[in-house]
Order: C-alpha cells, then structure tokens, then sequence
C-alpha cells in the first residue's frame, strides 16, 4: 500500500500440555515455550509495532509462590526487548541448573506452561506502557484472575461503561480494553460466588471448594454474559490464574484467529501461516476458531470449541486478504493473484489494448503478488490474441510470421526501488515533500519515452497522500505518455471502525473526489440532507441505526469517481496523463470468497455500531471536526 496504514493487532497464546521438564528432555532446552512464543510474535510483527507484551502462568503452584508474570514493552524494538529482559535473568545459570525444569519453575519467572503474546497498534488512545496488552485483572483467588490481550475495537464502549457503572463498578478508564476486561471480570467473579456459596451448603471446607471451582469453572458460561451485547470485531483471548483459558471471536468473523493443538502443545494466533511456521506444519493441519465461538482450553489440557453467540453472517474482514495478513498464507497468495488478474480488463480499456506499447510494474513491494497476477492476466489475454491472429495467417503461413507472433509477451519491468526511509528531521513542509518525493528511485531507461504506457499495481488506495506527493512525479521522470495506477482492491469510500486506522471520512479520496462531484453539479443539498439524516439516525435505538451517507457516491459511476480521483491526484507541473483505477466489487468478492466483510467499500455493516459509526464520522465531517467517531 503505497499510503502508510498501520497494521492491525497480533496475539499468541501456547499452552504447554507435558510438564516443563519433558521439553527439557526432547528438546534440550526449558525455554522451549518461549521460543515459539519468541518466534509467533516476530512472525506477527508486520500486526503491530507500537508495543508488545507477554504474560506467562505457572500451574500448580504452592500459596505464597508467584504464579504469573508479566512483561511489556514500547522500545523501539520491543519484540526483541520483552524477550531479551525476560532471558537475561537466566544468564548466570549453570548447565545443570537450565536442565532442571523443577529449580526453574520454583525460583524464575516465565517458566509456566500458559503463555499470552500481544503485539500491539493502537487505533486509539495514547502509546504508553499503561496502553500495552496484555491487561491483568488480579485476585487472591486463582480462579478470579484474568489476563486479556485482544486484536479488536468496539463500536458500542459508551454502552459497555454505563453497564460497568450500574453493576457499582468504577471504572479506572473508558476505553474499549479496558471495559472489555472489566466486564469479563466481573462474570467471572460472579461464577466464582455462584460456585462457592453451592460448594460451601455441601459443607465443604474453603480449600477444597476453590480446588472444586478450579476444576468446573464454567468459562463458556462467563463469555455468554460478558459477550452478550459486545459490538464490534474481535478475537479476544484470557488467561485465568487457575489455568484455563480462552480464545473467543465475535460473531461475523471480522477479526482472524487459528488454531492448532497436538499431545504437546495448543496454540493460537491471529495468522495461520505463523502457526505453521512455528511448529512446521501444513495448513491444513491449521484450523480456524468458528465465528460467534471461544476455543476454551481447561488447566488439564482439554480443549473444546464451544458457541458463545450466535454466528451472523460471515463478514470476515476483506483487508486482511488485500493487505494485512501476511503473504505466504496459501490462500491469501492465491487471493492476492487473483485480485490481480481481475483488474485486467480495467488496465486493457485504460490503454486501449496497446500493449505493445505498455510496461507493467507495481509498488510498493507488498503488491508484488497482486503483480504476478496482474501478468498471468495479461499473459492469457496475450495468448488468446495469438491464437486468434495465427489461425487468421491461412492455411501456409510462414515461419517468421508465427514466431513474431508467439514472442510477444507483455513487458515487464520493475520500474521503481525503495530506499531507505528517509530521515523526518526536517519540519518545514515544502522542505518535507522535497525528501518524500525521493523515497523511491527509478530504472531508468526502462520506458521508451513519450510513446510508452506505464501500468503500475497497488495494493488499495485510501488517501492517495504518497500518489500525489511522491509516486506520481517520480514515475513521470520516466517519460512515459500515460501511467495508470491499477489498485487491486475497490475505492475505499467509508471509515473502518472494527480495528483498522481509517476512522474520518475527509481521510478517503473516493470521498473527497464525491465531495467535489457534487459541488460542481450543483447537488451541495445531498450534503446537507444526509447530515440531517444522519442526525435523525443518531436518535433511533442502536439496533435499528441506517447508513443514509451511501447518498453521498449514489448519483456517480465508480468510473466517474475514479475519473475525479485521477484529476485530484495528479500534481501540478506533471507531464504524463493520469488515470487510476479500482477493483469491482465483484472482482473482491470473486478472488476472496470467503472474507466478503466489505463495508469500507460498500458502507454495508455487519453490525449496528458499524452503521452509528458512519453517521458520526460524516456528522463530524460536515462539522468541520476531526474528531475520531469511534
């Protein structure tokens, strides 16, 4: 993606199902379990660079031992830093002392068998180490304390901490973390009550009642009615200081979350590839936690997927296909190809089926997948050309005049390299767009001048930012006569509220190129109504909230609005002509078939709060406010 856009969450779980001192014996080292937490977290490192942190359980332990730990970290590199401060402290350790799972367990941190990693971005609120997951919910009761680190953003926080408030809770913060912690919390404190006072009618005495509410507490239970009016996407995880533990997701799938569990291990993470990565495995070995289900995994090393809420309908989230997932998950590779070769006959039409006279490229580099695909596109249409024109050379055609056909191939360069990211010391802004201009460098030669196309691939556009103040004139030193910026997923035309940055209206191109048709059509009053209806949506109950901004892009092609995009991105003084283009949604649908949560494109909202957000980001907009709508 050529505009920056920050990654979603990341998290990892691992459960140790053999005693600390098997993995010592089959693996030489106690530190088997965090290494592969080591390894899942820096596979997920592209999820989050604003913070990591780890929280570990030790099971069994005797009163008056700790019994869980906890390390954060917003360094720079923080990874790296968690896991250096956790490691350092067995440094001075003999070999002997290394071996003996038992010496370990007793006397460090970090050397239990449940694990919870975290990788963090922020969408919201401030990046400090109080902002950092995992959060920790503690108790003298084992059974009472709660460890939660999430990949998710709720749309309805406002209605969480009212309900927070009348149980007689007093919340330390309002933020979407925060009460999702304390309300699983306080479900968990009422099973533990429930529990305990029918433990204690049978006579039993304390110890072995908090034993008993070790072995039967009801998980599933206490997700049912802490999840019961969540809103938003998630997959949320839990560690309870007992040993169980949890990964739910909500209902629509928006948020990934996989699985994977064998005699020695269970684990989970927010990408399929790293689990497989981790523990060399085949993806179909890889299995995905069910929309609307928690995979719970009791302190004995049973595991059950168990629904939680009712599944809607599956609206997993499209970008993490286009975008944030990484690239050598089987399917996304083969997702990201086919988004490629369908924008195809968009980039044909835009060049008028010259491409004798067209060189493709991509960038950035992220887009290099959706590249192949773009030339396996052309490749065919290349191929079915040639059999039309050789079968259209009679019965006796010559040699010469087959082989010229057979060697035309599309051309293919790579056009542009990325330096390194240049240094932002320099604050006055012409001086700043001077060095943005000179991110990328380019081939040059690679492009006959004044008589080639030039056809580049992005991932998706959003702001449009970089194409105007860098991409475009560093492409145009080139000389070509026309670039076509080909973007493999649609205009991006409403904000995301369930855990991507793309939260102001003002921020998209789509909607500023529908802003300006407007204006100049003499149609302002759509602007004004839809904020009036927006106003009137605000005032209805949650669940029967409508999305009236679609009125915005109703009155215009997509083509219309990527003509509008192509004259507002275009910089002043350049020379080539410019035309940039979109993925249908069709085309979306049909290369990610199963990951159609599409509402950034489309404004359709798997859920009510989805629906409230828009009408606010676009109050806010009218209202010449930059506040966040969510």
């Amino acid at each position: 993606m050529s505009d920056f856009l920050t990654h979603e969450c990341g998290i990892a779980l691992l459960r140790l199902k053999k005693p600390l001192q098997y993995y010592v014996d089959k693996y030489g080292t106690a530190f088997y379990g965090l290494n592969k937490m080591y390894l899942m977290m820096e596979k997920q490192h592209n999820r989050g660079q604003d913070g990591a942190g780890i929280a570990n359980i030790k099971l069994d332990v005797s009163p008056g031992k700790r019994y869980i730990s906890r390390m954060r970290s917003i360094d720079g590199k923080p990874i790296q830093d968690v896991f250096q401060k956790i490691l350092e402290r067995f440094e001075n350790l003999s070999k002997e002392q290394l071996a003996d799972a038992d010496y370990l367990q007793e006397n460090f941190a970090f050397t239990g068998e449940l694990s919870l990693g975290h990788l963090r971005y922020g969408t919201y609120g401030k990046n400090d180490i109080e902002n950092c997951h995992p959060f920790l919910r503690q108790s003298n009761w084992r059974t009472r304390n709660l460890v939660v680190a999430g990949n998710f953003n709720m749309t309805n926080v406002d209605e969480l901490f009212d309900v927070l408030i009348k149980i007689g809770q007093h919340p330390k913060q309002k933020s979407d973390t925060v009460t999702v912690l304390e309300k699983i919390g306080h479900y968990l404190d009422v099973e533990n009550q429930t529990r305990f006072d029918a433990l204690k009618e049978q006579g039993l005495n304390h110890q072995t009642i908090s034993e008993q509410i070790a072995d039967t507490l009801d998980v599933g239970g206490v997700l049912k009615s802490a999840a019961a009016d969540f809103d938003g996407g998630y997959t949320m995880c839990g560690l309870l200081g007992h040993g169980d533990a949890f990964v739910l997701r909500d209902p629509n799938g928006i948020r990934p979350a996989y699985w994977y569990e064998d005699d020695e291990i269970v684990v989970a993470a927010s990408e399929r590839p790293v689990i497989q990565t981790a523990f060399n495995l085949t993806s179909d070995k890889v299995k995905e936690v069910d929309p609307g289900h928690a995979l719970i995994i009791r302190r004995n090393g049973a595991t059950s997927m168990e629904k939680i809420i009712e599944p809607g309908v599956r609206t997993a989230c499209s970008f993490e296909r286009i975008y944030f997932s990484r690239g050598n998950d089987i399917d996304i590779y083969k997702e990201r190809k086919a988004l490629g070769e369908k924008i195809v006959p968009k980039i044909l039409e835009a060049v008028e089926h010259d491409l004798e006279n067209t060189v493709s490229s991509f960038i950035p580099n992220t887009a290099e997948v959706c590249y192949y695909g773009m030339i396996k596109g052309l490749e065919t249409h290349h191929n079915k050309s040639k059999i039309a024109r050789i079968k259209g050379l009679g019965a006796n055609p010559s040699g010469d005049e087959i082989e010229s056909i057979i060697n035309e191939r599309p051309r293919i360069e790579k056009v542009t390299i990325k330096d390194a990211k240049l240094r932002t010391f320099i604050t006055e802004d012409a001086s700043r767009d001077d060095l943005v201009a000179h991110v990328y460098d380019v081939a040059y030669g690679s492009v006959i001048r004044g008589k080639d196309n030039l056809v580049v691939i992005d991932d998706s556009i959003v702001r449009g930012t970089t194409l105007k103040k860098s991409i475009l004139s560093i492409l145009d030193r080139l000389g070509p006569k026309l670039i076509v910026v080909a973007s493999s997923a649609p205009q991006i035309r409403y904000p995301d509220c369930y855990g991507i940055d793309m939260a102001r209206m003002n921020d998209f191109i789509a909607f500023k190129a529908a802003v300006a048709l407007l204006k100049e059509r003499g149609m302002a009053h759509v602007l004004t109504e839809t904020y009036e209806k927006c106003k009137a949506e605000l005032k209805k109950p949650l669940t029967e909230i409508t999305n009236p901004v679609t009125a915005i892009y109703a009155p215009f092609s997509a083509n219309e609005i990527s003509d509008k995009i192509s004259e507002l991105l275009k910089p002043k003084g350049m020379k080539a002509e410019v035309k940039i283009i979109f993925q249908s949604i069709e085309g979306l649908h049909e290369a990610c078939p199963d990951h159609k949560g599409d509402w950034y494109f489309t404004g359709n909202y798997p859920t009510p709060g989805g629906r409230r957000v828009v009408n606010k980001a676009f109050m806010y907009f009218m209202e010449g406010r930059t506040d966040r709508a969510y």
